[in-house]
């Protein structure tokens, strides 16, 4: 037996091992599954009568204009067969390579093979005409109304993306050759990232993002210095150490979104906010939220403000002996933050003498792509869930939020993960980002049903703490950072709402990038810019026609508009002295706590 025909024999040995292994794995991944616990429907599909309004409509609109739904079948057909007949023809001529290929770019097909393989590149050109078919067929449909075609918009989408031969290791190209290279090893390692994913989250597949053994809050990331200095059931106050000699002597206090920790604004020293800012010469305060459990079931949007908003600003004006606070607000606290802010005005509460807004939403008139999961029967499968168990689940939002990008948040880092048995790489961002937290359930159902669908912020008004709150109590200096490509909260919704406050000073900002990479844009990255423009009684469209662009961080613009509302400089305050010693160091305890599952 020659060299090569040993070399083959034990290359075949090891692949047939590595088979063996997948087998058996796959038991355990059947055995997986047949523990699992699926989530109600209503949190999966529409209800059935959505996707009969289409069908209906569908045929409806083929008995009407019967020419254009054959024209468009015709047009599918001719296509198909064209390219099968321009695949068999290079055969016949002794070739082996594809037809011309006039289907767009997409990168999900980057490899070579889809191209200059006459298999796999009729398999993605034909993938590509029944995607065009089927979304040309969802924009021709009439009569229904709008939010349903929305949400078939939405779902046929999520369908089109799915079928993608990218996503099976039978027609993806790489994932084969990598099996082949790998004598079958990424396929013993893709199952294995499998099974440890369904057995993390209770057989839910929730495709892990991020290497978390490369990440240790208060180790590597949420590092900046400080004190926890004051513990309630709601939240824990951090106070960070001064980095300078004097300080501004208002003190600026952080409210980070719940649904997520609030280390995203303390990844790493190069882009934490928190740094930044103490190294302006503020005395900033942060509060971290408790990551609930089902004992804080019947917390709501009032506790939220009386017992996290109102409490904290209380203990910052004790802590630094001032009577006023700056704050911020980040996505959902920025829009607590209002109603928080509402309730002051009548109260005739002056405790706040400006408020910052990160991609805030106030105005829920226009729900945008969260249109498909803001209706009554995804939002009743949501209460029948918190009433079940007392709390919304993170990973159901993170698999919502998910679903919105999934070929970038689900199939991809699938494919990686499951089919070339890559390891998630040690990435700061995706760490956090699968780092979520729950929301009480009381709370949750007053975010969807009263802000969400019912929009009572900007309407009626919303009943809570004892007063009706209205955005237009709201007349504190503020200033409201939102970004221009963000799919969470739109600029331009953002901007809608931020119109109706009464602010007597109004600062709008639009930064380049989304909703994380727009806010957590350090100016030493010299990466995005920013607009700015005055006259905010244009419409959006016409605000972005006639602002101005400037290059590089946002941050500089509003510590110059942050700096004149904060007062003289003061001794530099020492965090745990006085009225609150520290209880522990920063990050605290909350932060650590993991979300149910």
């Amino acid at each position: 037996m020659t060299t090569n025909e040993t070399e083959a024999g034990e290359k075949m040995d090891r692949l047939n091992a590595n088979l063996a292994k997948v087998e058996a794995l796959s038991l355990k991944l059947a055995d997986i599954m047949s523990r699992h616990k699926p989530l109600r429907n209503e949190l999966n599909s529409p209800e059935p009568e959505v996707f009969l309004n289409a069908a209906s409509a569908y045929w409806q609109g083929m008995l009407d204009n019967p020419g254009k739904v054959l024209e468009n079948q015709l047009d599918l057909w001719s296509k198909s067969v064209k390219g099968f007949v321009d695949a068999q023809n290079i055969m016949l001529k002794g070739q082996f390579a594809a037809p011309q290929d006039d289907t767009p770019t997409d990168r999900r097909f980057s490899h070579p093979l889809w191209k200059s393989h006459p298999y796999f590149n009729l398999l993605k050109q034909q993938y590509m005409r029944n995607a065009q078919a089927i979304q040309t067929a969802v924009s021709e449909l009439e009569g229904l109304a709008p939010k349903d075609k929305q949400r078939i918009d939405y779902f046929s989408q999520q369908i089109i993306d799915m079928m993608s031969p990218t996503n099976f290791l039978g027609t993806n190209p790489e994932a084969l050759e990598r099996a082949v290279e790998t004598e079958g090893q990424s396929l013993v390692d893709g199952l294995e990232n499998l099974i440890s994913d369904l057995d993390a989250n209770n057989g839910e597949l929730l495709v892990k993002l991020a290497d978390e053994s490369a990440f240790e809050i208060g180790g590597n990331i949420a590092t900046a210095p400080g004190k926890v200095v004051y513990r309630c059931r709601m939240y824990e106050l951090l106070q960070f150490s001064p980095s300078t000699e004097t300080v501004y002597e208002t003190p600026l206090v952080i409210f980070p979104p719940w649904i997520n920790k609030y280390y995203i604004l303390d990844l790493k020293e190069q882009n934490s906010l928190i740094r930044w800012a103490v190294a302006q010469g503020y005395t900033v305060f942060v509060v971290s939220w408790v990551n609930p459990d089902r004992s804080l079931a019947d917390v709501g949007l009032d506790d939220y403000i009386e017992e996290g908003f109102l409490d904290a600003i209380a203990q910052v004006k004790e802590i630094t002996a001032q009577p006023q606070v700056n704050v911020v607000g980040y996505c959902i606290a920025g829009t607590t933050m209002h109603l928080t802010l509402s309730l002051m005005k009548q109260r005739g509460d002056e405790s706040v003498k400006s408020a910052t807004f990160f991609t805030t939403l106030t105005d829920f008139g226009d729900q945008g792509e969260f249109t498909p999961f803001l209706q009554d029967d995804f939002i009743d499968g949501i209460d029948e869930e918190i009433e079940e168990e007392g709390v919304l689940r993170s990973f159901i939002m993170q698999r919502t939020f998910s679903f919105l990008r999934s070929n970038d948040l689900i199939y991809t880092p699938a494919i990686k993960s499951y089919m070339m048995g890559e390891a998630p790489p040690a990435f700061d961002l995706l760490f956090w980002n699968g780092d979520g937290s729950g929301l009480p359930g009381k709370m949750a159902h007053q975010y969807l049903r009263d802000l969400c669908q019912s929009n009572k912020f900007v309407g009626e008004g919303l009943e809570l703490c004892g007063e009706t709150l209205k955005i237009s109590d709201v007349d504190i200096p503020t200033c409201s950072v939102t970004c221009e490509t963000d799919h969470i909260a739109r600029w331009k919704d953002c901007y809608h709402g931020y119109q109706q406050t009464k602010s007597r000073s109004k600062t709008f900002i639009v930064s380049q990038s989304g909703h994380i990479a727009g806010i957590v844009n350090p100016p030493s990255k010299k990466k995005y810019g920013h607009y700015t423009n005055s006259k905010l009684s244009l419409s959006a469209d016409e605000w972005m026609e006639e602002a101005t662009f400037h290059e590089g961080s946002w941050w500089p613009r509003w510590d110059t508009w942050l700096s004149k509302k904060s007062g003289k400089q003061v001794e530099a305050r020492v965090p745990g002295t006085g009225t609150h010693p520290a209880i522990c160091d920063a990050p605290g305890e909350y932060v650590r706590k993991k979300a149910l599952k």
